[in-house]
């Protein structure tokens, strides 16, 4: 794998753009930064090494949080001094390095039960995406969310690639994918997310369903426009608590 640090998003679109060695590529994002840093972050790229024993089974976790910590822990102050130090204390613009799958593929699964560290309240994971040429968007979004009182403690942007999904459904397609995770705190982070949902909408995006909990009916018809194709086809005994949710009042017949 290797790790590059950026210092904005017109260079993580340059990265992204470029790779073409690399079969996996992600970067972390700080959230938090503005100005001429927003958007500044790590990114990771890697591919698998033959003949390595990077796919022995792995431990499990190391730690493992053992109650749902006080809410006030992750706060805009704590996470924007994690940022900070999470984002200087790589020295070199890059480093390059030999690593197991899991912690590449799966950074949290080192610590056990880790959703316990946002409290009993828990958080509410925002997923979007939109085209290539809507650098502007992403851009808006990040700073919509810093310039917020909200706390997104997590955050990860990539490209997908250009192949069509098939499916009436599908969130995956060609463009870049912000996604995002928020302590909840009740209506001021609802409000925030309605308000990333007319970002994304007027940029032709569309959000992810399979993380959300809260978007509304409207937003989902129109993120996914082909949704009454897929209603007629589905066993009329099936449903969800999601799908009542984003087609209440509609004729789904």
């Amino acid at each position: 794998m290797e790790r590059i640090r950026f210092g904005g998003l017109r260079d993580f679109l340059d990265l992204s753009c470029s790779d073409q060695e690399y079969e996996y590529t992600v970067a972390w994002v700080d959230c938090l930064a503005r100005g001429r840093a927003l958007g500044r972050g790590l990114f990771l790229r890697g591919d698998h090494v033959a003949g390595s024993d990077a796919m022995a089974p792995d431990d499990g976790p190391r730690i493992s949080v053992p109650l749902d910590l006080p809410s006030a822990l992750i706060s805009r102050g704590t996470t924007a001094v994690f940022n900070a130090v999470y984002y200087r204390a790589q020295l070199r613009t890059r480093q390059r390095r030999t690593t197991r799958y899991e912690p590449f593929f799966f950074p949290l699964d080192g610590i056990g039960a880790w959703n316990r560290l946002y409290g009993r309240n828990g958080f509410l994971q925002y997923q979007c995406v939109v085209s290539d040429d809507s650098e502007s968007a992403i851009a808006e979004l990040l700073g919509q969310v810093a310039g917020s009182r909200e706390t997104p403690s997590l955050a990860v942007l990539k490209r997908f690639g250009p192949i069509a999904s098939p499916g009436l459904l599908s969130f995956p397609r060609p463009g870049i994918t912000l996604a995002m995770d928020f302590a909840m705190r009740g209506s001021s982070t609802l409000d925030l997310l309605e308000r990333l949902d007319r970002i994304v909408l007027e940029a032709g995006g569309a959000v992810y369903p399979a993380k959300d909990a809260r978007m509304s009916a409207e937003s989902f018809r129109r993120f996914f426009p082909q949704w009454t194709s897929f209603a007629s086809q589905m066993d009329p005994q099936f449903s969800s608590s999601f799908w009542r949710r984003v087609t209440a009042g509609a004729n789904t017949g």
